[in-house]
């Protein structure tokens, strides 16, 4: 079963290409480790919410954007051991100059439900969500019907990521961004689209379709009110 690592983070607007340029240069390392794939996703719509968002939940300033990214892994145990070893090759080195705050990035651990995560991309629709963590089979078989759906008009893929290892953090965390409760869990989900153009379209229909009341989020335990999303333009795809 395929791992993500998945991130939440806010980058100085202004340091876009400086942001590109180092995740492209880390790429070799994760790759070294071990990783199948990385993606960046930098935003282009991402809504402030009435309770959440992911715009709050990285602290985005005025001056920033909110990214939404991950790294793929095999399986847990690559992921663990590269983590393991990445801490043990920066010891007693100097850590590179970040163009973002690192201390607001928000880290995470999840492990593959539905979908194939190392699937390229045109267009990002990111999203994080509180789940009960007692309905992991019946949030399993919704968010399936959820992807055949998204693929009848036109989705590349459909991945839906269950967490599994979420620190705590000193700032934030992806505990913090939907407000989880002590019996949830958080998910860690994208939709990848051929492009915007493709995305929009889909959108509309599949809004209209009555199919979503039958099998949403919603009818696996999801409160929907605490959900976090936006969409994002692949920065780096590799």
């Amino acid at each position: 079963m395929t791992y993500v690592s998945g991130f939440l983070l806010a980058a100085p607007t202004a340091n876009k290409e400086a942001y590109r340029k180092q995740a492209e240069e880390a790429w070799p390392m994760f790759k070294g480790y071990g990783a199948l794939n990385m993606v960046e996703g930098w935003g282009d719509q991402v809504p402030d919410g009435k309770i959440n968002s992911i715009n709050s939940a990285v602290m985005r300033k005025e001056d920033e954007t909110s990214l939404f990214s991950w790294v793929v892994w095999p399986d847990k145990k690559t992921s663990d051991e590269a983590e393991r070893q990445m801490m043990a090759d920066m010891e007693g080195k100097e850590f590179p100059e970040m163009p973002f705050d690192g201390k607001r990035m928000i880290i995470g651990g999840f492990q593959t439900i539905v979908g194939d995560p190392t699937a390229k991309t045109g267009y990002i629709d990111g999203t994080v969500m509180p789940v009960q963590a007692d309905k992991r089979e019946a949030y399993t078989a919704a968010s399936e019907k959820m992807a055949a759906l998204f693929k009848e008009y036109g989705a590349i893929s459909v991945v839906d990521a269950w967490g599994d290892n979420l620190p705590e953090g000193k700032v934030n965390d992806f505990h913090m961004a939907v407000l989880r409760k002590p019996d949830e869990t958080v998910v860690f989900s994208w939709i990848n689209w051929k492009d915007k153009a493709t995305r929009d379209a889909a959108w509309e229909k599949v809004m209209a379709d009555p199919r979503m009341e039958e099998f949403g989020p919603h009818t696996a335990g999801v409160d929907m009110s605490r959900m976090i999303f936006g969409s994002f333009v692949p920065l780096v795809d590799v």
